[in-house]
């Protein structure tokens, strides 16, 4: 079963923000087979721009695979894949930090995986409620989970670096979490120049009130009037696929999540 444009109804958007001189995050829109992606290349670091190209590029290559299982395994292959060419980038640059962060969004056969490492998002809205359904790769997230810090001491904290990332080591570590895709989701894909203006809740209301690339273009325009301090990436992917029976076992063979 292959996804059609039909199926689903998407938007995207990137911009460099009112800061930044150039524009470091890349996002991915293959609708023909069920993936969307946003890199955001790491900031002050050498060839930000160049590592998120990568990323997008290796995605960009996947072909058309005849499973949902398939079509992640392929996804983690060019992740891996890309992982290698930034690395071997930053051997030709003298050994200069090159890195990226990934978040991945695939849906087949009435399931999703969300694969990534560092800090870009990805969100889930249904039911009139949002759900992060990625966790950051941060060095505050990390705070939050020992309970050293809560999410209101870190709301305004000066900086975050990320602890996973795509080009940093040789065995990069991705996370995956797979769940039940319904007719009227919602996913919204997004670099942390969205989030750091825009709070989940009002990722909510534009995403859930208005058509994705309409919702896109608000949320840009929010984040631009807020200063828009860094790069700013939003992919939105709304599910019209008819219900469908759903197998006993997830065609991802992975656990559903909640």
């Amino acid at each position: 079963m292959v996804h059609i444009p039909s199926l689903f109804e998407v938007g995207s958007i990137t911009h460099a923000g009112r800061v930044r001189e150039r524009n470091e995050d890349s996002c991915l829109v293959r609708t023909d087979v069920g993936l969307w992606a946003v890199a955001d290349g790491m900031g002050g670091h050498e060839a930000g721009d160049l590592a998120s190209r990568i990323v997008v590029q290796s995605l960009d290559a996947i072909g058309t695979p005849e499973s949902a299982a398939d079509l992640l395994a392929e996804c983690e292959e060019r992740l891996f894949s890309a992982n290698r060419q930034i690395l071997a980038l930053s051997q030709e640059r003298q050994g200069a930090t090159v890195g990226t962060t990934a978040a991945v969004l695939l849906v087949r056969d009435g399931y999703y995986a969300c694969i990534w490492a560092g800090d870009s998002r990805v969100y889930l809205i249904n039911r009139g409620g949002i759900n992060q359904v990625s966790h950051d790769h941060s060095e505050l997230e990390e705070l939050i989970a020992e309970g050293a810090l809560s999410r209101e001491d870190v709301r305004d904290w000066p900086s975050n670096a990320i602890t996973r990332a795509v080009g940093v080591a040789d065995d990069p570590e991705f996370e995956v979490v797979t769940g039940p895709a319904e007719p009227e989701d919602i996913f919204v894909i997004c670099s942390d120049g969205l989030t750091r203006h825009l709070q989940d809740d009002e990722i909510l209301q534009h995403a859930a009130t208005r058509s994705a690339q309409a919702a896109c273009d608000d949320m840009l325009a929010a984040a631009l009037d807020r200063g828009g301090l860094d790069n700013v990436t939003i992919v939105i992917v709304r599910l019209l696929m008819p219900r469908s029976t759903e197998p006993t076992r997830s065609p991802l063979n992975r656990e559903p999540q909640p």
